[in-house]
């Protein structure tokens, strides 16, 4: 009988112990294939958000010269029409970024700052100028650095910057939905995001 019995609890033993190991084998596959996929989408995510926007602006372009000190003065000028394009764009492939296994979260580490373009067709007209102070290279070079001023100043103003953080916090909310649908969790500087909304709300 004690044989009977003894033979029963080895039996439940070992049934118990391959149970157990065999759950924790499909947790350990469960948790590598979430942290497969987790990758694998990020790679997807991670891709070019591009804001575009135009701006036209027309310039009063002059310049004086002396000759023979103050006694005679030589001017030049023009009138230059620009037509820009600008694009505003994040490469989420730059984004640094941790997958936590053990801790099933994803960190968010840095996340690459806006590149703009802008893209000016400058047209002139109404050049006028003399013998003694013709337009030069050094002019053409002048007027594109103030055109190209005078557009960063209009694209900090308008609300092609803001539209562009919009895009690249929508891009980033995939991570979070991405994260919770596998029980992970998303921080970003150390903070856990509780929602999209707080996602959203990032200051940049």
């Amino acid at each position: 009988m004690r044989k009977i019995l003894f033979g029963v609890v080895i039996t439940l033993i070992v049934l118990f112990s391959f149970k157990y190991c065999n759950e924790k084998q499909e947790d350990k596959l469960v948790l590598q294939e979430s942290s497969a996929l987790i990758q694998k989408q990020i790679n997807n995510v991670g891709k070019l958000v591009v804001t575009e926007g135009h701006f036209s602006e027309v310039f009063n372009y002059a310049s004086s010269k002396e000759i023979l000190g103050a006694y005679f003065t030589s001017e030049k000028k023009a009138l230059v029409v620009v037509n820009a394009s600008v694009s505003i764009q994040y490469d989420l492939s730059k984004i640094e970024f941790e997958v936590d296994e053990a801790n099933k979260t994803l960190r968010i580490l840095s996340i690459p700052e806006e590149e703009i373009k802008i893209s000016p067709d400058l047209e002139y007209y109404d050049i006028q100028a003399d013998f003694l102070n013709p337009f030069e290279a050094k002019d053409y070079n002048e007027i594109k650095d103030v055109v190209n001023k005078s557009l960063a100043q209009k694209i900090g103003a308008s609300e092609l910057k803001s539209n562009a953080k919009n895009r690249l916090l929508s891009e980033l909310s995939k991570f979070y939905i991405l994260t919770s649908s596998f029980g992970w969790t998303l921080t970003y500087n150390e903070t856990p995001m509780q929602s999209i909304e707080q996602l959203q709300n990032l200051q940049l």
